[in-house]
């Protein structure tokens, strides 16, 4: 790949990875509902899943599914599911006011299920996989030996520089989360956010 092609790629997935949509929207509302590092974690596993639909590109999963109306249909559903049930845990904490434990074995654990979350939202997607199946052959010559290493490259490359942003992000946003907690009770507005946003999501995917 030549150097002005890999420009244009990273130039494009920038702005892809600025465009609102359902990762940065729903990464900025959980970073104003428990702060940064919660946002990062989060990220991580975004991006993760980004990497994992990559690989399904590379190794020609990705387009088997894609002529699958079953499995597309499956795959939403499931998608759906998943979003409504994190949905529901998050209305279940504003009614009930968020505990967060403040041991080191209880912030482990939380850490794993937040990118455990952050994994299954993206992989649970099919909107992401057709993203990247239809996104990086655009710049890769598929009958050149090695396309598919290229196509990971590629991948990954989307993946590290929607990290950078997602973090960015995090960070601003706990920043204002700071200024919000000043207010009363806005722990549970935040929470009522988050599962309004979730749900939302959950809508979108089924409608697509």
């Amino acid at each position: 790949m030549d150097t002005t092609t890999f420009a244009y790629f990273l130039t494009a997935s920038i702005l892809l990875t600025l465009a609102p949509g359902p990762d940065i929207l729903y990464l900025l509302t959980k970073s104003l509902s428990d702060g940064a590092k919660s946002g990062i974690i989060l990220a991580c596993g975004l991006v993760s899943g980004i990497v994992f639909h990559t690989t399904l590109v590379m190794v020609g999963v990705a387009a088997l599914i894609k002529s699958s109306a079953t499995a597309l249909f499956l795959l939403k559903i499931f998608g759906a599911a998943y979003l409504l049930y994190l949905a529901f845990g998050a209305f279940k904490s504003a009614r009930a006011g968020k505990k967060i434990s403040l041991t080191r074995a209880g912030a482990k654990v939380a850490a794993k299920a937040l990118y455990k979350r952050g994994v299954l939202m993206n992989v649970l997607n099919p909107k992401v996989l057709l993203f990247f199946l239809a996104f990086l052959p655009q710049f890769v010559d598929v009958s050149r030996d090695g396309a598919g290493l290229t196509i990971l490259f590629l991948g990954v490359t989307f993946a590290a520089q929607a990290l950078i942003i997602f973090s960015i992000v995090a960070l601003f946003a706990g920043r204002v989360r700071t200024l919000l907690l000043r207010k009363k009770n806005i722990g549970r507005l935040l929470n009522c956010v988050e599962a309004t946003v979730l749900t939302l999501i959950a809508v979108g995917l089924i409608l697509s």
